[in-house]
């Protein structure tokens, strides 16, 4: 349906002024002129600067949304739907994996039909894992309920952030509405774009407030239920209106274009069509590349060749009727995907152009398709010249020679075949037989014996020279020093994060033995498999290696926010497995955003430090205390600035993950990049976080809590204030009094009952 004359004239041309901007930052203006009501979410990249970017102007005063983080994507996903059950306006933004974990909670509303913004900001699904821009998470987006608008430009990201929140609440729409945009392609590349100068047009545009009429939860005195079950009778009718909803949904995004078009002076049909008013060759791509594509179009048209570019602003509902009318001449059309349908021969879009095809059979046009650009892979001018001439090939043969294929792959050669630099060490090259653990049977805890520390370091390392940690990084350091705690061969998997990034990057490894990784998420799990397969395999005897094989899983940069399930399901199912986390206050692997381990007060990338907050609202988790509620059997604290209490609970944590079962360790890890500290004071601000009592010393064993290192005993007690100056992230909070008070009180606190635990073993 189109809008009438009349009623878009009424709608005036709105003010507007210029910026050079990119995707994400166009993004987090449109959120903020509308002054969302809630924003639930967690860092991924590409699309964390969004929040990031709302958080600093959340820190200025310039707008109101309440900006939630989450403990993974899932729960984001569930903040943003229990929000909009409440009526509010919701705004989320993911990629990738992110997108994948929270993917289980958008059927849920789209089939309640409750209206929200998502910004997916495309990128590869791993694994392996890739942190830039393809379309495999947009594809599983498909399926979803969800409408989806794709934006090519930060103009393109900026209006229909806009309009799409129009779309959703419109009342014969009602449904959630993705807007994808290509990860770091347009996300992170600034472009000229004009933004709307008064926020007050944008509210005025989407509506002061939602609209009215339809039920939520928010009045208790009209209760309703939601997402009661049904029988297949009942499903089959609610999804037909939400296929209903969808078919709808086209007309009313026609509408609301030509609105937008009045405000704005820009316009955005369901289909964006490059010269294709005669064009025989066509190229059909998403977002970015049929940008880059244009200038090839125009190349041809020089040359006499009927050449264009078909660009969808709409794919869900499909705009087949749009496409059939765009290919009603056309001899050929190759459409490139940045994604694969496995096993389809071919990617989602070229099967819906197909089967929109089919409902025209006086139309003949040869459909190509070629899987493009995984990865973030660029797309240049003279591959979109490639693509036309297959096009025009199968134009002059009247048939696609291959319908089907990859293109830019490149062929394995056995000459480039992977070697190990290094001689591979394993069993007696770790074995310094100079750390002894036996159990004392009067105290049910264990002894260790300890060499000189100047002996271990014959030991040979466990991570390979020229990883590209930050200088200053104490994670990998200090994951070398409990390594040296360690007799035999390990298995470790790390989970996403720094230290995973910087030390395995395809084709090169600094991991001297078997190295495994798996997402933020899932780490514990995976090992907690590992293990179990491991052992079962052993008492089969289908493998013959030794017993003193030592399973670790590494986790940090807030991985004990989205991976705290896993590892409490590890935990209480008492797998001989270790989980030793390098706590660096933040998800630094992202670019420094709070986590539930930032303490109060901290200033991170999304707990920002301004007029109206003073960095994070909220103490830190307290991990170390929550594992030990899960009765394994050996809990522990260390810091690199204590060599020899890290060496030792080392060994211990490995007796106990071979006789026992599972063992959490939390070292804290210095950072100066995002901790804003200098490089070369990282033992001093672990030892003044220690001898502050912010992070203490100790070891729970068997259910008894032991201070192994007291800095009052010892005369060496300072103030919490004496680690906060070492720290540009902190310095603010000395300045603000009440912040500082809330702080130190809350680190005497748990000081003070720890103490008491030390001293009574039945607490």
């Amino acid at each position: 349906m189109s809008i009438t004359e009349e009623k878009v004239t009424k709608i005036t041309l709105a003010e507007q002024t210029t910026a050079f901007e990119s995707g994400n930052e166009a993004a987090a203006m449109a959120a903020a002129q509308i002054n969302y009501h809630v924003m639930g979410y967690f860092p991924i990249t590409p699309s964390t600067e969004i929040a990031q970017i709302l958080d600093q102007k959340k820190a200025q005063g310039l707008h109101d949304i309440k900006l939630i983080a989450a403990d993974g994507e899932h729960g984001s996903a569930g903040i943003c739907y229990g929000a909009a059950l409440s009526g509010a306006r919701v705004v989320n933004a993911t990629s990738a994996n992110g997108f994948m974990y929270m993917i289980e909670q958008l059927p849920v509303q789209s089939g309640t039909r409750f209206p929200m913004v998502l910004n997916l900001v495309t990128r590869a699904i791993s694994g392996p894992l890739d942190i830039r821009g393809d379309h495999s998470d947009l594809y599983y987006a498909l399926n979803t309920g969800w409408l989806i608008l794709t934006a090519s430009t930060p103009q393109a990201a900026y209006d229909m952030n806009i309009m799409a929140l129009k779309w959703s609440e419109h009342p014969e729409v009602r449904l959630p509405v993705i807007v994808a945009y290509d990860g770091f392609f347009t996300s992170h590349q600034k472009r000229r774009l004009s933004y709307f100068k008064d926020a007050k047009a944008v509210r005025a545009f989407v509506g002061e407030t939602p609209p009215t009429g339809f039920d939520t939860v928010a009045d208790p005195s009209q209760p309703i239920t939601v997402g009661a079950h049904m029988n297949g009778d009942d499903l089959l009718n609610n999804h037909y209106q939400l296929h209903l909803a969808h078919e709808r949904a086209g007309e009313v995004y026609q509408q609301i274009a030509a609105e937008y078009k009045a405000l704005s002076g820009r316009e955005y049909n369901v289909l964006d069509l490059y010269r294709m008013e005669d064009a025989e060759v066509a190229l059909f791509l998403l977002n970015s590349a049929a940008e880059t594509a244009k200038t090839i179009v125009d190349k041809l048209r020089a040359q006499g060749v009927k050449a264009g570019i078909i660009r969808p602003n709409v794919i869900r509902p499909f705009p087949a009727e749009e496409i059939r009318n765009a290919l009603r001449g056309v001899k050929a059309l190759l459409v490139g995907e940045r994604a694969d349908s496995y096993g389809g021969k071919g990617g989602n879009m070229t099967h819906e152009i197909r089967s929109a095809l089919k409902l025209d059979p006086a139309n003949p046009t040869i459909v190509l398709s070629r899987v493009f650009g995984l990865g973030g892979k660029d797309f240049y001018p003279d591959e979109a010249e490639a693509f036309f001439d297959l096009a025009i090939e199968a134009m002059n043969q009247g048939k696609a020679a291959m319908p089907f294929d990859y293109f830019g792959q490149v062929p394995g050669d056995p000459i480039h075949e992977l070697r190990p630099l290094l001689t591979p060490q394993h069993g007696d090259a770790f074995n310094s037989g100079l750390i002894q653990v036996t159990p004392d049977e009067a105290t049910g805890k264990l002894k260790v014996k300890l060499p000189p520390l100047r002996s271990l370091t014959a030991k040979p390392k466990r991570l390979a020279p020229g990883h590209g940690a930050c200088p200053g990084c104490s994670a990998i350091s200090s994951l070398e020093l409990f390594y040296k705690g360690i007799e035999g061969d390990v298995v470790t998997l790390f989970q996403t994060g720094c230290s995973y990034v910087v030390t395995a990057g395809y084709p090169y490894t600094s991991h001297k033995q078997t190295f495994i990784h798996n997402l933020f998420q899932n780490g514990a799990a995976t090992v907690a498999g590992v293990v179990e397969a491991f052992w079962e395999r052993k008492r089969r005897g289908e493998i013959d290696v030794s017993d003193n094989v030592t399973f670790i899983m590494v986790t940090g940069d807030g991985g004990m926010d989205i991976g705290m399930g896993p590892a409490i399901g590890s935990a209480l199912r008492n797998h001989k497995m270790i989980i030793l986390e390098y706590d660096n206050e933040g998800y630094m692997n992202t670019g420094s955003q709070l986590s539930y381990s930032t303490p109060l007060g901290h200033q991170t990338s999304t707990s920002g430090v301004g007029k109206t907050q003073k960095g994070k609202a909220f103490h830190h988790k307290d991990t170390p205390q929550i594992m030990a509620a899960t009765n394994i059997p050996y809990v522990f604290t260390g810091a690199e600035a204590f060599p020899q209490d890290l060496i030792t609970k080392a060994a211990k944590a490995q007796w106990y993950a071979q006789h026992e079962g599972l063992v959490y360790g939390k070292v804290l890890s210095t950072c100066p990049l995002n901790w804003r500290s200098e490089d070369q004071l990282g033992t001093k601000i672990l030892k003044t976080a220690v001898d502050s009592c912010f992070f203490p010393l100790y070891e729970i064993e068997h259910g008894v809590t032991n201070i192994t290192y007291n800095p009052e005993a010892k005369n060496n007690r300072i103030s919490p204030q004496e680690w906060l100056k070492l720290m540009g992230k902190t310095k603010h909070m000395l300045k603000e009094e009440e912040l500082l008070e809330a702080f130190e009180e809350e680190v005497n606190r748990r000081w003070d009952r720890l103490k008491l635990k030390h001293e009574s073993p039945l607490l």
